[in-house]
């Protein structure tokens, strides 16, 4: 059985939310690389003009290492189709 894909995201509030946001994400791409991880899914995304977050897909067997180890703030089962 595969694992599922957990998307594991960090919220960005305030008025440097969207430039916060884009650069958690090229960090974010950096560690997949550094720890080989079996994806390579990340991005950011502005809500509104208040609130961006960034997020890293990771498989459900890599989560625990990977939460401990960045503490998103929120964690929820993804689907390509997003």
């Amino acid at each position: 059985m595969e694992d599922r894909q957990i998307k594991l995201i960090w919220d960005f509030r305030g008025e440097s939310a969207q430039n916060t946001a884009k650069h958690h994400k090229i960090h974010l791409e950096e560690y997949i690389l550094v720890q080989k991880l079996k994806l390579n899914i990340t991005g950011n995304l502005t809500i509104n003009d208040m609130h961006a977050i960034a997020y890293l897909v990771v498989t459900e067997s890599e989560m625990i290492f990977v939460r401990d180890a960045l503490k998103p703030h929120r964690g929820e089962v993804y689907t390509a189709k997003e």
